[in-house]
């Protein structure tokens, strides 16, 4: 039996195809955390794998948010399933149960801690030593302790109560159990990067809860006494050493160092190992020690800021002969059953939407929508009577209503030239006066050719020299023919000198009101252009630029990485 847990930062990181990236891991159980999917967004092609049953769990606050699932082989379908530690989110049978004590969370807290589909569980048979047992995955993506919103703190901190009371609530009923996914909290100095002082580190309240957690957390860390992937002694638990579970990685690789599974990818800092070990693969320690054969993590495999980690067990699998109704094939939209056309239909009270006032602007795109499906036009506003009148229930079947079109034009007025107005002139105020269509028809052009003394001719025939390239004769042949005359304006060649210095001009102008962004310094240490960064987080600071070196972060003490280089960028530059 092989699972892997990876949080992959948003369900597309599987661009190649979910079943090939399924396939890559080569695993029974797959759980991934931070989906960043909801079940309207959720498609076919990623819910329903071939050679797979999926179980999803969605955020129903946030679109884009949170979010886990959990993929199992057909040869290792579940007997049970469902989403959520408290059980407010399941309605149907074959659920795993046993939900522990809940009575220090008030009810409007267990709906919150459920609302951001932070959790899937899947219960497994498993043959261990020529017997039959239980296991129990649960899947989870452990919130976030956000510094700039403190209320995050406590959610956290009641979020990892509920699970360890959920968790040693299936363990007391004779099952095994499984904890996985992102914990979002490092246990010990080495899986940290940079850890800060001992005291400061061990006083965080994630670590306290992971101390009491696990199996052995309270013991001090004797990293230079043990031999590297030393396996220690895993017995039950006790008042001394803590939990009643165990990290799994820390079981087989006591003392390695840089085994990290989350990097910053703002700053680079996977290129230099700057990272951290949030994700776990927890088991209960009778669990551990009996069936465990392997763990490691797989920082290889990229496409997201965390990378996977992977158990063996030496139990087989004995798969369920259907999934539990929680697997996503039973979805409406996934079963492959007719629907029925109600379904696409919703009541809507009539005399109510009428009442509506719509004078003011819808809220979002989204309210306008379901408004105009709602409420069709002519319900009860002004702009709504106005459709109303013209819609086709004015008109009789079968015509349209009447236009009034604009004046249909000549095929001629296409091929005519456009020309420009004749410029005035001090030789006579005839010119002055005159159209440029008088030159546009053949008729006029040949009235130009004769020596009629009219008024409008001759000033057609002073007019039209002005108006070509060349000398009139070549009109005057043109004349003969009944082909409509194709005229070239006389336009002035533009002063190639002064347009250049006009272009030099406003080139200088804009550059001395529009500032580029400043060069960049060189880093004192490895002599490299620095990169601009601006400040994004509230405060005094907010929205000012500096300089910091171009190199990702890294440990102080190696010369790969960014140095300490910073330097503001000053005011007017």
């Amino acid at each position: 039996m092989k699972i892997v847990t990876w949080n992959i930062n948003g369900i597309r990181t599987f661009r190649g195809g979910i079943k090939k990236a399924l396939d890559s891991l080569d695993a029974d159980i797959i759980c991934v955390q931070e989906t960043k999917v909801t079940r309207d967004l959720l498609d076919e092609r990623t819910a329903i794998v071939d050679g797979y049953n999926s179980y999803f769990s969605f955020s129903r606050g946030r679109s884009g948010y949170s979010g886990v699932a959990t993929y199992c082989k057909d040869s290792a379908t579940p007997c049970a399933a469902g989403e959520g530690l408290t059980g407010l989110l399941t309605h149907h049978e074959g659920a795993v149960g046993c939900y522990g004590d809940q009575s220090e969370f008030c009810s409007e807290e267990l709906q919150l801690l459920d609302n951001e589909g932070r959790t899937v569980i899947t219960q497994h048979r498993v043959m261990c030593q020529d017997k039959e047992q239980t296991v129990t995955v649960i899947n989870v993506y452990c919130p976030r302790a956000d510094p700039e919103k403190p209320e995050r703190k406590q959610f956290k901190l009641q979020f990892y109560k509920l699970l360890q009371s959920r968790a040693e609530a299936i363990l007391k009923d004779g099952r095994h159990v499984i904890v996985l996914g992102d914990v979002n909290t490092s246990h010990r100095q080495i899986d940290h990067c940079d850890p800060s002082d001992i005291e400061d580190f061990v006083k965080n309240p994630g670590r306290k809860w992971l101390n009491g957690f696990l199996h052995g957390g309270r013991q001090t860390e004797e990293t230079n006494e043990e031999e590297p992937d030393e396996e220690p002694e895993v017995t039950s638990s006790d008042p001394v050493h803590g939990g009643t579970f165990v990290d799994t990685f820390r079981h087989f690789h006591p003392t390695r160092t840089s085994a990290f599974t989350c990097w910053s990818t703002m700053t680079g800092a996977r290129q230099t190992n700057y990272g951290t070990r949030i994700d776990y693969i927890f088991a209960d320690c009778q669990l551990a020690k009996e069936q465990f054969v392997a763990v490691d993590i797989m920082p290889e495999v990229e496409g997201s800021d965390h990378c996977p980690v992977w158990a063996k067990l030496s139990c087989s699998l004995l798969p369920s002969s259907k999934p539990p109704p929680f697997c996503t094939c039973y979805l409406p939209e996934f079963a492959g059953k007719q629907q029925k056309l109600s379904r696409f239909f919703v009541k809507v009270d009539q005399k109510s939407s009428q009442s509506e006032h719509r004078e003011g602007l819808p809220g979002s795109q989204e309210e306008e929508e379901l408004r105009e499906n709602l409420k069709p036009s002519g319900a009860g506003n002004a702009s709504g009577k106005k459709r109303f009148l013209t819609s086709d229930s004015v008109v009789p079947k079968g015509k349209k209503a009447k236009t009034c079109p604009k004046p249909q034009g000549s095929l001629l007025s296409f091929f005519k030239p456009k020309l420009p107005t004749a410029a005035p002139s001090t030789e006579g105020p005839e010119k002055k006066t005159l159209g440029t269509d008088k030159v546009t028809s053949s008729q006029n052009s040949q009235k130009a050719c004769t020596t009629n003394k009219d008024t409008s001719s001759v000033a057609s025939s002073e007019t039209v020299p002005e108006l070509l390239d060349d000398a009139s004769p070549k009109l005057c042949t043109s004349m003969k023919s009944d082909k409509p005359i194709h005229l070239k304006p006389l336009i002035p060649a533009p002063d190639v000198g002064q347009s250049g210095a006009k272009k030099g001009a406003s080139l200088g102008f804009w550059k001395s009101v529009l500032h580029g962004p400043p060069p960049p310094p060189s880093c004192k240490v490895h002599r490299e252009p620095c990169v601009l960064r601006t400040v994004k987080k509230e405060g005094p600071n907010m929205g000012k630029q500096f300089f910091v070196c171009a190199r990702p972060q890294g440990h102080a003490s190696n010369p790969d990485a960014r140095c300490s280089f910073f330097a503001w960028v000053e005011k007017g530059k």
